[in-house]
């Protein structure tokens, strides 16, 4: 994950007239600090009364892409769920791309990370089945996890190498 989740800031009036003029803007702040940022860097334009901005570029969200006018506010509200959730926010957002829903399945649905989705599988099974000693070698994880996954009982968000996230699906 990025050390900042930030947003750029772009002075549209500035750019429009062909000067590149904005702000590198942390996005997790409190938005009434956000808004003071855009509102300082629109007062310091190269460009007589400008007043409307778009949000050019973005760090540390993590595979969920910010669209231009998404708004602060959004930016805002995205910017803190992937800042609550820093292991696997963005891929959910960009899994989900909505915020509530991610926000339900973070919160309602998600069962850990594991190496593999076989792995928790094992789990799984482990804590809700007796099995004995003699047939525990017997047994497919890796054909229980496909079944899990492919039969629409979880779904998985890989972030990283053995990084396997899994959620429940409803």
């Amino acid at each position: 994950m990025s050390e900042h989740i930030r947003i750029y800031v772009a002075d549209l009036a500035a750019y429009n007239a062909g000067h590149l003029h904005g702000v590198w803007i942390d996005a997790t702040q409190e938005l009434d600090a956000i808004q003071a940022q855009v509102d300082a860097m629109l007062a310091a334009s190269p460009v007589e009364d400008a007043e409307e901005y778009a949000i050019h570029d973005f760090e540390g969200f993590d595979g969920y892409r910010l669209g231009e006018y998404a708004g602060l506010e959004s930016a805002h509200e995205v910017a803190c769920f992937i800042e609550e959730y820093p292991e696997f926010g963005g891929a959910l957002l960009a899994h989900f791309n909505d915020l509530e829903h991610a926000r339900k399945a973070a919160e309602e649905d998600y069962c850990g990370c594991y190496s593999s989705l076989a792995d928790y599988a094992q789990e799984l099974t482990e804590e809700t089945s007796s099995i004995p000693q003699h047939l525990a070698l017997y047994i497919d994880y890796r054909a229980m996890a496909r079944d899990l996954e492919m039969g629409g009982d979880v779904f998985t968000l890989e972030t990283g190498f053995e990084q396997v996230h899994v959620f429940r699906n409803r």
